[in-house]
């Protein structure tokens, strides 16, 4: 089993900064307005991360879902003229949108960019974030309608009319005009026990925050059991945020400048804001750090470092350590199963030349690489906004 790695296209802004604490501040900055050290998301700077990815060897861009970045459907098509071979990990909700619509959609989607589709399922645990698209169901109900919409995704996706008589949802004769091909993998991510049941039935691939080894072990064993189960069989991913350097003390460096970037008011803001998420993964990335900005309880792992929590909402831990540590970590994850890595870093382009010139290397020289890419022409870094 060799390692997928995966890279992020930040949709909501990048920048030198934790960038995503802008989202949960007590008073919600103007967003047509620039910030001070804020890379707008703009085609161009995502062209650039995108195509920096691609050269690099990742396989895939993770593009994020909300009301506080782009639309990945529309960001990531748009992005798959600029690129050959790319593919695109597009977040999306379930609850927004019909079954039907989303199985069309996907299957255009294959169509258009010759089979570069992915789709990461998002449930939501926010409320909050939930209403803004009119979603007024609570947590448990999100889930079963979830465990629905997938149902018909996949049936709409056999060629053949498909009927579905659910509690959310009633289609009668639901089909696409050609089947996506090949059929778009699904991740799908989520801690509660109301969330399992859902993977077990649907996801290809689970995906897990970056919790400790033990933490991640455990949620594979439960995973794989469910699974089991339900007679299939689930591979599994994580989400990281990575700063790697030549040495590890030159990572640590720069961890430790992302954090006396942050002021206290907007570490209070955040945790309390991301306090009240519904999401059980959110509760356990919370549970990591505390809300403490002490340096040494950040480290709740080897090299496994829970700062960007502080701010940000989901993934909230970062791999930090030399290009070695770095590869280290990564294959103690391999060792427990885990296959899709889908990472990310503050500047989104620069760190990821950082690992792919650093820790993909590495990684290939341990086997768990096909190869490394040949480097092509430079690509310019994009001035700060």
């Amino acid at each position: 089993m060799t390692v997928h790695l995966h890279w992020f296209l930040p949709t909501g802004g990048d920048g030198r900064t934790l960038v995503d604490r802008h989202a949960y501040a007590a008073n919600p900055i103007d967003r047509t307005k620039p910030v001070s050290g804020v890379r707008a998301p703009d085609i161009e700077y995502l062209a650039q991360i995108a195509k920096a990815a691609e050269q690099l060897g990742f396989e895939a861009v993770l593009t994020p879902t909300g009301t506080w970045c782009e639309d990945a459907w529309l960001t990531t098509v748009a992005l798959a003229q600029h690129t050959e071979r790319l593919k695109f990990l597009v977040a999306f909700r379930p609850g927004v949108i019909s079954p039907t619509l989303a199985a069309q959609m996907a299957a255009t989607y294959q169509r258009i960019t010759r089979g570069r589709l992915l789709l990461n399922v998002v449930t939501g645990g926010d409320s909050t974030e939930q209403r803004r698209f009119g979603d007024r169901l609570g947590h448990e109900q999100r889930y079963a309608r979830t465990d629905e919409f997938l149902s018909v995704v996949r049936g709409v996706w056999s060629g053949q009319p498909y009927d579905f008589d659910g509690a959310h949802y009633q289609v009668e004769g639901g089909l696409t005009a050609l089947p996506p091909d090949p059929l778009p993998e699904i991740f799908f991510g989520g801690s509660s026990a109301a969330a399992g049941p859902v993977a077990a039935r649907h996801a290809d691939v689970y995906l897990t925050w970056g919790e400790p080894p033990a933490q991640v072990k455990e949620k594979i064993d439960w995973i794989r059991s469910l699974a089991e189960l339900e007679g299939r069989t689930v591979r599994f991913g994580i989400r990281l945020h990575t700063i790697s350097r030549d040495a590890s003390a030159e990572a640590w460096t720069t961890a430790r400048r992302l954090l006396d970037d942050l002021d206290p008011e907007s570490i209070a803001a955040a945790q309390a804001a991301l306090g009240r998420s519904e999401s059980v993964g959110q509760q356990r990335m919370l549970a990591l750090h505390g809300g403490s900005r002490d340096r040494d309880r950040l480290e709740v792992s080897p090299n496994l470092w829970a700062g960007v929590g502080l701010v940000r909402g989901g993934a909230g831990t970062a791999l930090v350590g030399s290009h070695a540590e770095v590869a280290d970590r990564i294959e103690e994850y391999h060792a427990l199963g885990i296959e899709h890595f889908v990472l990310s870093g503050y500047p989104h382009l620069e760190e990821a030349y950082w690992f792919g010139e650093g820790v993909i290397p590495e990684l290939a020289a341990r086997g768990l690489l096909p190869g490394v890419p040949a480097s092509g022409a430079p690509i310019l870094v994009a001035s700060g906004r």
